[in-house]
């Protein structure tokens, strides 16, 4: 499976601020807010019951470190032009929102 960093805020923490965690943990790359994309709405099973999830995914800047998987949740990190990721990426809200990435940007990471 292929996809973007994300999960859930902790307690106290505003939305973007947890996609900048995340990021770090799940990578190793340290990243600024540029500003938000959009959302990913999906629906899940767990436990015999039908739960919506909200995703609110940002564009964010490279500001230090390279990619290195985390060895817990991620087994590898890299990075990925974005015309390829729209093309590898395994979630149809991922590849959205890499799609309105590359909209509003000139494609570089």
């Amino acid at each position: 499976m292929i996809a973007l960093p994300k999960g859930h805020p902790e307690l106290g923490e505003d939305p973007p601020t947890a996609a900048l965690r995340e990021i770090l943990e799940e990578t190793g790359v340290t990243a600024r807010v540029r500003e938000r994309l959009g959302e990913v709405v999906y629906w899940y099973q767990r436990d015999g019951k039908r739960i919506r999830k909200t995703v609110r995914m940002y564009l964010c800047s490279h500001e230090s470190g390279e990619p290195t998987p985390d060895g817990d949740e991620v087994s590898d990190a890299r990075w990925v032009p974005l015309r390829q990721a729209i093309k590898e990426l395994s979630f149809p809200g991922d590849r959205k929102m890499v799609t309105e990435a590359l909209a509003r940007t000139s494609g570089g990471r």
